[in-house]
């Protein structure tokens, strides 16, 4: 979708490409400049060149360093102590940028954040309160003791020092990329965008910048729209990195300003890009940082010359991380899972194996059941898991066997 042309509610200042200018001077040497690599695999599915610009490989594993270090970095010396509120990336990012400026950080995450997140934000020197059930009580457990203590509260993203320093990642691409034609840019609460697209249009206003956002999280896209900060009730998406229920005036003015494209992802289009990464790319990324590739191949980024898709974040702890691989098979049409009625007798069972056979079927699970509601006295159902290579495989395999005979429903 295009930015409305209905008004902010009020004039906001917009950083400026000599502020984002000033944070590569004040990070060189604090952050990684993140490598830019071609993919073959998505080149030849999106008919143009695709790159994609590595910040899961970027110290704390995410670009959200960039931004809380430069803003670290203006405080007066009076602000001793920081404190954060996060459920991940933000967490590791002030943690590890307090530990570089010398100061002491207290980050609130909810009771429920993944412990490698959790352990890796004390690892890099913070104290850790887990607070909430979510982010939002964690956030307000921070903003409690900020202002009991004194304690200065480091934005996420709501904040000109913040987007400055996510804005380097668009100056990287530009030296990394001279033919660049369109970037993608993962949204949540917009600070990565905005700092991108600040430094970007600057540079080369011809280059298209597209931000993408999960659909079951779209609250910068219904801000568009309304043309003012608009607050989503519930999110829910496999890319937790990006779900935030309302973006800032702040972030909002520069996607209304800047960006060309808000688009939207499905959870299955995510995962079946996550599962692309891992498998072609050899690439570990959140699900937060694979919506651009997502939307690269949905064909939500029009366009003919070159691609980046900035590959935000890589912190996925194993545990999600192999729910999200099935969540990902499953929505590629990678397996399919059936329930078959067949007549309770003996070879029944042996009958469904020898035709999955003869299909080239391999079977991944087996469950047999002569109980449930759903059966006759006579009948009894398979349960049966089998490796598919596409969507288009799955149904087939259907088709062959209910051709076959057999009584099937996909599950």
């Amino acid at each position: 979708m295009s930015p409305p042309t209905a008004p902010l509610p009020r004039p906001v200042t917009l950083v400026d490409v000599h502020d984002v200018e000033a944070a590569r001077a004040a990070l060189r040497g604090h952050i990684r400049v993140t490598p830019v690599e071609t993919s073959a695999t998505l080149s030849a599915r999106a008919g143009r060149p695709v790159l994609l610009k590595a910040e899961y490989r970027q110290r704390t594993g995410s670009f959200k360093v960039r931004g809380a270090y430069h803003h670290i970095a203006g405080l007066p010396g009076s602000a001793a102590e920081l404190v954060a509120a996060s459920a991940g990336n933000h967490a590791q990012g002030v943690a590890l940028a307090a530990s570089l400026a010398g100061r002491r950080a207290t980050i609130f995450m909810p009771v429920h954040a993944a412990l490698p997140k959790v352990e890796a934000t004390r690892a890099y020197g913070a104290e850790v309160r887990l607070v909430g059930d979510d982010v939002e009580g964690a956030m307000a457990a921070a903003e409690a003791h900020a202002n009991a203590t004194g304690a200065h509260l480091v934005p996420p993203f709501d904040d000109p020092a913040v987007i400055a320093g996510q804005g380097t990642v668009g100056l990287e691409i530009l030296d990394q990329v001279p033919d660049l034609a369109t970037v993608v840019v993962p949204v949540g609460g917009g600070g990565l965008l905005a700092g991108v697209a600040v430094a970007v249009k600057a540079r080369r206003p011809d280059v298209h910048v597209v931000g993408v956002q999960a659909a079951g999280a779209a609250s910068m896209v219904a801000s568009l729209r309304a043309g003012t900060p608009t607050t989503v009730a519930h999110v829910h998406t496999i890319a937790d990195g990006i779900a935030v229920k309302a973006p800032s005036a702040l972030t909002l003015a520069h996607a209304s300003a800047l960006a060309d494209e808000l688009v939207t992802v499905t959870d299955e289009e995510i995962g079946q890009a996550l599962i692309l990464l891992l498998e072609r790319e050899k690439a570990v990324v959140e699900p937060a940082g694979a919506v651009g590739v997502a939307a690269l191949l949905a064909g939500r980024a029009p366009g003919s010359g070159p691609v980046v898709a900035v590959l935000s974040g890589g912190n996925v702890d194993s545990l999600m991380l192999t729910r999200l691989i099935e969540h990902g098979l499953s929505a590629a049409g990678r397996y399919v899972r059936l329930r078959i009625v067949v007549a309770d007798r003996p070879g029944a069972l042996a009958r469904i194996t020898e035709t999955i056979a003869e299909l080239g079927l391999n079977v991944l699970d087996v469950e047999h059941h002569r109980a449930g509601v759903r059966l006759g006295i006579d009948e009894v159902e398979v349960l049966v898991t089998l490796e598919t290579r596409d969507p288009e495989h799955r149904v087939a395999v259907v088709d062959e066997l209910r051709a076959a005979g057999f009584t099937v429903d996909l599950m």
